[in-house]
């Protein structure tokens, strides 16, 4: 890769090398929760990961990054598979200090994972865990997070969120029908918080 990659290019690559994960039936789950301001889990994940294979790109990391393993962390760093806006008698109050070990959690169920995607998805929220990644792709993933994160916090577009799909969508997954605590719920009138 001796080019700079164009944001097509880009956007190839991650959907080449994420495909197993992007294409999996929990991933729904991610579409119908809301992350940060009006952008949904699942585009927050696929943002980070395009941030973060853009930062490599630029930082002429090629050769110090697996690139399989950088897309796949940055796409499940977020595999929570609940919605933390929704109340839930306090559950998910330490959320931002424990949602990384619960989406590697929900990661290793569901996938075969190296250490450098189960490091990167765990350690993702450094520095409020204490302690840091340990490869380089964490560094890239817990960077392109914040920086995802916090445009997605202050757009503007945060005032205008659209109602997601009622969460009877996930009926067909698994331990995530219309009974179970561990969807999203926003449908038409509930107001999430953000």
């Amino acid at each position: 890769m001796g080019h700079l990659l164009t944001r097509t290019q880009i956007q190839r690559l991650v959907a080449r090398h994420g495909r197993e994960v992007i294409e999996h039936s929990h991933m729904e789950i991610e579409r119908l929760c809301y992350q940060h301001g009006n952008v949904t889990t699942f585009a927050h994940s696929v943002r980070v990961a395009c941030l973060a294979v853009w930062m490599a790109d630029r930082a002429h990391l090629w050769h110090r990054v697996d690139l399989r393993s950088l897309i796949r962390a940055a796409l499940l760093h977020d595999y929570f598979l609940y919605d933390w806006h929704d109340w839930d008698n306090g559950e998910h109050r330490w959320h931002g200090f424990t949602h990384g070990h619960a989406a590697l959690v929900n990661a290793l169920r569901d996938f075969t994972l190296n250490d450098i995607e189960r490091d990167s998805i765990e350690k993702h929220m450094f520095p409020m865990t204490p302690v840091p990644p340990r490869y380089i792709e964490g560094y890239l993933v817990t960077l392109a997070d914040k920086l995802s994160a916090t445009r997605e916090t202050l757009s503007l577009g945060r005032f205008h969120k659209k109602a997601l799909p009622p969460r009877d969508r996930l009926a067909h997954i698994p331990g995530h029908g219309p009974l179970t605590g561990q969807t999203c719920s926003h449908s038409a009138g509930t107001g999430a918080r953000s």
